[in-house]
């Protein structure tokens, strides 16, 4: 556990507004709920960046249950928009490790928290991460 504070202590000194991450976790998760349609989230963190012309960024770090029982680390950045391709959610860059198959718990959580932090130090600018995902450039809204 001790391994999950310190990558996420290491996630909050990323932020570039200085606020702590808020972290949301769901007790009634933590032992696998049986299959569901979705993915029960066990630990999870979303950080929103407003952007101008009303899009924004979303970073995510969660610790997910997966098919058969098994944690999974999930990392993600997106671009929500409104544009009308794929409308709110333009997955950018994302990494997922499955507990048990490629790593640890504490060191799939560590891996996402770095992948998090190296994307929180790049620009917060949607458009960045539009090109970077070649979506075409925002239209203001």
């Amino acid at each position: 556990m001790a391994c999950l504070e310190q990558a996420a202590h290491a996630v909050d000194a990323a932020r570039a507004d200085g606020d702590k991450a808020e972290w949301e976790g769901a007790l009634d998760h933590v032992v696998f709920p049986s299959p569901q349609p979705w993915a029960p989230i066990v630990l999870g963190l979303d950080v929103i960046e407003h952007a101008d012309g009303g899009d924004q960024l979303e970073f995510l770090l969660q610790v997910v249950w997966r098919d058969l029982g098994r944690l999974a680390v999930d990392a993600a950045v997106n671009v929500a928009c409104w544009c009308d391709t794929d409308h709110a959610s333009h997955d950018v860059d994302a990494l997922r490790l499955v507990v048990g198959e490629e790593t640890s718990l504490p060191r799939a959580f560590q891996a996402g928290a770095e992948r998090l932090i190296g994307w929180l130090t790049n620009p917060r600018d949607a458009d960045f991460w539009r090109a970077r995902a070649t979506l075409p450039p925002s239209r203001p809204v």
